[in-house]
């Protein structure tokens, strides 16, 4: 029994299936977790190595390259990248996608301990972490009060950190800005020459006076008592009376020597909300958490606390889940949108209310049974997912179209409502499913897919292929019941609204002439079979020489409401200098952006690079699009000539957002990388500068710059170990104590109210910043005497230490850039033809990295997977017709569709990109569903019907041109609300459907002409027919219908 036939005959079981699936779909649309992407573990692992003190290269030779030789080996390694620097080793190690990232841990782990003994002994062991998308902040929150800044510090160290950690999700709560308390102990050097006190022995006294020590027990009667003594200090005061040494019998206590101030910690940063000094807070959330749903439990958790604390304010000043929430809602308009017009659409054609609502069912019961699997699946909803139920929402009708179609022209011809609901039915079951499995098989090599694309176009083929799955199932089951229940053939006499009745009939005449045009034309081209073929392929051949002016890049961008600016100083400039050229900044940022909501300064190293003081971020959170004209990517444009203010300073500005998650493999978030490779570190950094002046003249470049960082100035001291000798010290002796006294050592701590503050000592500030002091420093020997340290060190001034970058176990420098104004492709290409005539000495080579990279990788393995769909299609088709010929002639429908994907991009001046490329293979399975439809029915007219072939042509394209014409228009209306881009997050589907509503329009025009010759072509040629057919009226051709006859 046939499925159409078993629903007719169970319809009670049939809704109670339906009813089952839209529950179970709405809960699960409930529970779904909202998210902007999927859930990525991106495959790197980090090793971090400490070996304080030691250079840069020594740190490459002694420690790096042994971790990398080692690692490289480790199955699933794609690409091995390191960074060394002064006392620093990091390597990190990217797998292949899918690589079981704990597995690869073990495996990491393993080699790092076989290779541990042959590692500098006084080198700290390796430390591995994974990478997780995460660790990027959800909220910035920003924290203001009326108390004094390290109150203020304290106060949320206190009573707000601990309250955002424990919301549900919530992985960690990181604090920037205030002032943390620290007792300070400034040694005057005057007076320690003086006592003939050396700084080492005020740590020591320091550490042996703040003791609280168990003595141990001693009976008393019946009980064991426990004696302690109790020496750590009670308050700042304690600290100044400690006795430090004595002179003649006279104690000299620590506040003769020294001055103990309770202050707070060396300022090394600076954070500011709105121009005004305030604190900072990241919130990052536990992996696998829902990023909204943990957003506005954070959100509402300070609302709590702002009605518990009224002196404190916290306010959010970056919300990612803002952006997330409104790019979902863009996405379920933009679907809910395409519904109602692709049910406008059927309503045009059926000129019928009810006729329109038993097709329109397709469209809820096929999204909300969906929802189930995204839930089983563990799917997240998101931009991708929720973007393919929006991308086929005009396709769920398709099927339900044809079958309701059909079963009304058997309704017309006689037939009982049941009958016709049977038969008209199965005349179209290998139609419907041949269309659908051949849209279904394209996304088939996308799960396949490797890569980032892989991952985040992986839950779109799902969630596209099951909806259209489900939409099979209601055309062979909900719709012939529901025809066989209440569709009607008004008759011509029944009573009709005036206006209804006018609208029925010219809408009823308009169709009917277009029937006869239509009929007219395939006459035409089957007369002129060699114009047609011949013009369909100069507009192919037209449009690929379009290409070259469309624009390529890997991940359109996207307006997510923010601008960050990156400023750079000479290295060694002091945080005071940096702060005032971020003042100037912050003022021209009022002046030249009137968008901006909130800014966020963060002087000293911000963002996830080192902390350095020549170094600020600024985040500009703007107002919504909505209440804006300027895109942030023309803010910041129109910011970058306002950027410098000093000699020697850069300055960068780019726009937030462009699906940043992309881009994570990258060291910078930049667009554009070239890598010199060599090993010689003088002429690579000649190269890159000669690379840098190149890439930045290149029209469209902005922000170049190397990665090679210059160094930090600094006096190289270095100790005479022979005098130390003699005098009974050694190296570390003499370094602990210059660390001390100018860098300061934490000696002790001191403990109030259940917190504990660094006690720091070190000399006073006067006397540690001037460079003659130093040489004047006591140092005491182990016999009891105090000599100065100029005795025993020799400084040289020099330049401080570069890291070395590697990639593949060979050395690298990177100049990165951004691009304004033009696509990736275009520049890279004129970047190429440029360095090309540079000469390069032997050993050395360019390579293109960054999204380039990404970019070639992902176009390289989305053209296989388009390969692979068309031979799929092929098959599908093939095995449904039973016949290798007419699926053949059938696909060619697929390159007439890349007339209207180019043409499309062109007048849009939409770039090609990954969106594009997936649209470009759905088409594949899209475009060729009209072709099946026409070729299906024309082949059932000659072997059931017996027609000669060029009647049965022009009979089949008659009778079927009102279904293609409504399944390609409500796919493509479907779209528009998409296609447009508008809306927070709209940049990101609107590629891929304008490349499916360009496709599908010119493929489906031409193929309207083209497919029904080139099939006379081939039948005529196999089977020896007439080329030309005397033409004659075609028995059992049907009248047009009446707007009276229409389904009811």
């Amino acid at each position: 029994m046939s499925l159409p036939r078993f629903s007719i005959r169970r319809p009670i079981t049939v809704f109670m299936i339906c009813g089952v699936a839209l529950l179970l779909g709405s809960i699960s649309f409930l529970r779904l977790p909202v998210d902007l992407m999927p859930d990525i573990e991106y495959p790197s692992i980090t090793v971090f190595t400490e070996y304080p003190g030691v250079a840069p290269r020594e740190i490459e030779t002694l420690i790096t390259r042994p971790i990398e030789q080692s690692l490289s080996a480790a199955p699933g390694v794609e690409k091995i990248t390191s960074t060394s620097s002064e006392g620093q080793s990091r390597v990190r190690v990217s797998f292949a996608w899918g690589t079981n990232l704990d597995e690869a841990a073990n495996e990491i782990r393993t080699r790092i301990d076989r290779l541990r003994s042959t590692l500098p002994e006084d080198a700290e062991p390796p430390v591995i972490f994974k990478f997780d998308v995460s660790q990027f902040p959800i909220l910035w929150l920003a924290v203001s009060s009326s108390l004094n800044p390290r109150d203020l510090r304290q106060f949320v160290e206190d009573q707000i950190q601990y309250r955002l950690e424990r919301v549900p999700g919530v992985a960690s709560v990181d604090i920037r800005g205030g002032l943390r308390r620290e007792i300070h102990v400034d040694l005057s050097l005057r007076k320690l020459r003086a006592y003939g006190l050396s700084v080492s022995s005020v740590v020591d006294v320091l550490r042996r006076e703040n003791l609280n020590e168990p003595v141990g027990p001693v009976e008393e009667g019946d009980f064991e008592l426990l004696l302690r003594t109790e020496g750590e200090f009670q308050d700042v005061e304690a600290i100044r009376n400690i006795v430090v040494t004595t002179r003649g019998g006279i104690p000299v206590y620590l506040k003769d020597v020294a001055d103990v101030q309770d202050a707070f910690e060396e300022i090394r940063q600076a954070v500011r909300v709105d121009g005004r000094p305030g604190i900072r807070l990241s919130v990052r959330k536990q992996s696998g958490a829902n990023t909204v749903a943990v957003a506005r439990a954070v959100k509402e958790e300070i609302a709590r606390i702002n009605r518990d604390f009224p002196d404190v304010s916290i306010w959010p000043i970056i919300d990612t889940s803002t952006f997330i929430e409104r790019s979902i809602n863009n996405v379920q308009t933009a679907a809910i949108s395409g519904s109602i017009l692709a049910i406008l659409v059927l309503f045009l054609f059926l000129r019928n209310l009810r006729s329109t609502f038993i097709i329109g069912l397709s469209i809820p019961i096929a999204v909300i049974a969906t929802f189930a699997l995204m839930y089983v699946n563990d799917f997240t909803l998101n931009t991708m997912s929720f973007g393919g139920l929006a991308l086929g929402v005009g396709m769920l009708v398709d099927n339900a179209i044809v079958v309701l179609e059909n079963i009304f022209r058997h309704r017309e011809a006689g037939k009982s409502a049941e009958a016709a609901a049977i038969d008209g039915s199965r005349e179209v079951t290998t139609a419907i499913i041949a269309s659908t499995l051949t849209t279904v098989a394209v996304f088939v090599p996308l799960v396949f897919l490797t890569g980032m694309s892989g991952i985040m176009f992986k839950q779109l083929a799902y969630v596209i292929a099951f909806s259209l799955t489900c939409s099979l199932l209601v055309a062979l089951t909900v719709i012939p019941v529901l025809c066989s229940k209440y569709l009607r053939i008004r008759p011509p006499e029944a009573d009709r609204h005036p206006v209804i009745h006018r609208l029925v009939t010219s809408s009823g005449r308009f169709l009917n002439r277009l029937d006869d045009h239509y009929q007219r034309l395939i006459h035409w081209a089957l007369d002129h079979r060699r114009t047609v073929v011949v013009g369909s392929t100069a507009l192919l051949v037209g449009s690929v020489l379009l290409l070259p002016m469309l624009g390529f890049e890997l991940m359109p961008e996207t307006d997510e409401g923010e601008v960050r600016i990156t400023i750079e100083l000479p290295p060694g400039t002091r945080l005071a200098v940096t702060d005032a050229v971020t003042r100037e900044l912050e003022e021209v940022i009022a002046r030249e952006v009137p968008e901006a909501e909130h800014v966020l300064t963060e002087v000293g190293g911000g963002g996830w690079r080192e902390s350095a003081t020549n170094r600020a971020d600024i985040r500009i959170k703007l107002v919504d699009q909505a209440h804006r004209r300027r895109s942030s990517q023309l803010i910041a444009a129109s910011l970058r000539p306002h950027l410098i203010r000093r000699p020697g300073m850069r300055a960068f500005a780019r726009a937030g957002g462009g699906l940043y998650i992309m881009r994570l493999g990258q060291t910078s978030g930049d667009r554009i990388a070239v890598e010199i490779r060599g090993h010689d570190m003088n002429m690579a950094g000649e190269i890159a500068r000669t690379v840098e002046e190149v890439v930045q003249s290149v029209p469209g470049v902005t922000d170049a710059r190397i990665s090679r960082r210059d160094g930090v100035p600094e006096m190289r001291i270095t100790i005479d170990r022979q005098k130390a000798a003699t005098m009974g010290l050694n190296v570390s002796d003499v370094a602990e104590t210059l660390r001390t006294t100018v860098g300061g050592r934490v000696a002790t701590r001191f403990r109030q109210g259940g917190n504990e503050y660094n006690i720091l000592v070190r000399l006073q500030e006067a006397d540690r910043q001037r460079l003659a002091s130093i040489e004047r420093i006591p140092i005491s020997t182990p016999l009891g005497d105090v000599v100065p340290v100029s005795s025993l060190i020799r400084m040289q001034r020099r330049e401080g230490p570069v890291s070395i970058e590697r990639k593949d176990q060979e050395r690298i420098v990177t100049v990165s850039a951004n691009i304004a104004g033009r696509d990736l492709g275009s520049v890279m290409a004129d970047i190429d033809a440029r360095l090309r005539e540079l000469p390069l000495p032997k050993d050395f080579a360019i390579v293109y990295g960054g999204e380039y990279e990404e970019q070639q990788k992902a176009f390289r393995q989305l053209l296989l997977c388009l390969i692979l769909a068309i031979m799929l299609v092929y098959m599908v088709m093939a095995a449904e017709f039973e016949s290798l010929r007419d699926p053949l002639v059938i696909l060619f429908s697929v390159p007439l569709a890349a007339i209207g994907v180019i043409v499309m991009l062109f007048l849009t001046d939409t770039t090609f990109n990954i969106q594009a490329f997936i649209g470009a293979i759905m088409l594949a399975g899209i475009v060729v569903n009209n072709a099946i439809v026409l070729v299906d029915y024309t082949n059932i007219l000659r072997r059931r019907d017996g027609l000669p072939l060029r009647q049965a042509v022009e009979l089949a394209g008659r009778r079927r041109l009102r279904p293609i014409l409504m399944t390609t228009l409500t796919t493509v209306l479907a779209l528009v609300p998409m296609a447009l881009g508008l809306g927070e997050g709209g940049e990101v589907q609107a590629p891929m459907a304008r490349v499916v509503i360009g496709g599908l329009l010119t493929s489906t025009l031409i193929t309207l002409v083209f497919i029904p010759t080139l099939y006379t072509m081939m039948e005529q040629r196999v089977a020896g027919e007439e080329r030309a057919e005397s033409p004659r009226e075609i028995p059992g051709r049907p009248e047009p219908i009446r707007p009276a006859e229409q389904p009811g």
